[in-house]
């Protein structure tokens, strides 16, 4: 793999840092500005929307300039909203500089997804997107923790800082790693209204859809694993971060795996993963009182998931190769809708008479329907299918 793919997997860990650390930091935040706790969702919302509209919107504006210059204006971006973030005495404001840092974010990975693709031979875009991903999986093994460390012991606003920094090197990694010469894929690809219209095409929507109903899950759970472990597993309070970097280190393993088949066997990887991680669910509900066995399955269910996730969002690169400018801006949104909409339905979970396993058994759910979805898809879609939509939605349906 270029070393290039590794410096904007660099960048990625620190967007990914950013994205995620707000878990262990809400309270900090709610005492400090004076707002209520439930108000604080609004920060993690804020970013998960801005992520999903933001993907689409930066990458038309990016589509004509340099890949260079485009991804070093969306780190600087990025870096700014965190020192005003780091700095501001309002909650409004906070809210929207975390609005502006999804934008950034959003922009930087559409840009730096199109950008791996166009480092390496077609068919290692699986492996290319693999050491991309690894940025966020190593953010929640280390920059979530850390991040979480950081704002026990020096305040929530040094974790703000400390993010601005890391876009420091990145930016260095950037300027150094990527060419000059990598061109706007616009320069040489179709307009912008051909590229859009691959968005009507129902193979493309169909991944799309797969891969946000399984994120959803994934968000789902993850959002609201530390009830699960304090109040049913009866664990204490330090094991959280624990869990979290179990979850980490198994979403390390499970895109790195992922990886090395998503181009050549995505059927294959869908087929294990899919049913598996539906079943791991509904098995963590059953098990909560077992600590040893929940801690198993959460490192196991951060492996089935970003196995599967990365392997979806693969082929949504696929299947979008008639837009090759926006195809990361389509794969990100998809990501990002899920982000946003799963922890909503595990919200509604946790306050049923379920309580702390409502949010697992919502992700079960969420993944069943995936299953359902893919399942039906095969008669809906009917016609040839392209090898990438066929591969994924016979791996999902026959399993």
């Amino acid at each position: 793999m270029p070393f290039a793919l590794y410096l904007l997997a660099m960048a990625v860990f620190a967007m990914g840092t950013s994205e995620f650390m707000l878990a262990g930091l809400v309270p900090d935040i709610a005492a400090d500005l004076d707002v209520e706790l439930a108000g604080t969702g609004l920060l993690t919302s804020a970013f998960a929307v801005g992520m999903a509209v933001g993907a689409p919107v930066m990458a038309v504006l990016a589509r004509n300039r340099p890949v260079r210059s485009s991804l070093l204006v969306f780190i600087a971006v990025f870096l700014a909203a965190h020192i005003a973030g780091a700095v501001t005495a309002e909650f409004p404001v906070l809210v929207a500089t975390r609005v502006v840092a999804a934008l950034a974010d959003a922009g930087f990975l559409a840009v730096a997804l199109t950008a791996a693709t166009g480092l390496v031979p077609a068919d290692r875009r699986g492996r290319a997107l693999a050491v991309l991903l690894s940025g966020t999986t190593m953010a929640t093994i280390a920059g979530v923790p850390g991040g979480a460390l950081l704002g026990t012991v020096f305040g929530w606003r040094v974790t703000f800082w400390a993010v601005a920094l890391l876009c420091v090197p990145a930016a260095i990694g950037v300027l150094t790693g990527i060419p000059a010469r990598m061109r706007a894929v616009a320069d040489r690809g179709p307009g912008l209204s051909a590229e859009l219209a691959v968005l009507t095409r129902p193979r493309l929507m169909a991944v799309m859809l797969l891969g946000a109903l399984v994120n959803a899950a994934t968000f789902g759970a993850f959002t609201f694993l530390a009830p699960l472990l304090t109040d049913r597993a009866g664990l204490g309070d330090l094991w959280v971060p624990a869990a979290l970097v179990l979850f980490g280190i198994g979403s390390f393993a499970g895109v790195t795996l992922a990886g090395r088949y998503s181009d050549t066997r995505p059927g294959a990887v869908v087929a294990v993963a899919g049913p598996l991680l539906c079943a791991g669910w509904f098995a963590m509900a059953v098990a909560a009182d077992r600590p040893p066995v929940v801690l198993i399955l959460v490192f196991v269910q951060g492996a089935l998931s970003f196995a599967l996730g990365s392997t979806l969002i693969t082929r949504v690169l696929y299947e979008a190769a008639g837009a090759p400018a926006m195809a990361g801006s389509y794969a990100t949104a998809a990501l990002n809708i899920g982000a946003a909409v799963g922890p909503v339905v595990a919200a509604l979970a946790l306050g049923t008479r379920l309580g702390s396993l409502g949010p697992v058994v919502s992700s079960g759910v969420l993944v069943a329907i995936a299953l359902l979805v893919a399942s039906c898809g095969r008669a809906v879609l009917g016609g040839r299918q392209s090898e990438s939509v066929d591969s994924v939605t016979a791996g999902l349906a026959g399993a």
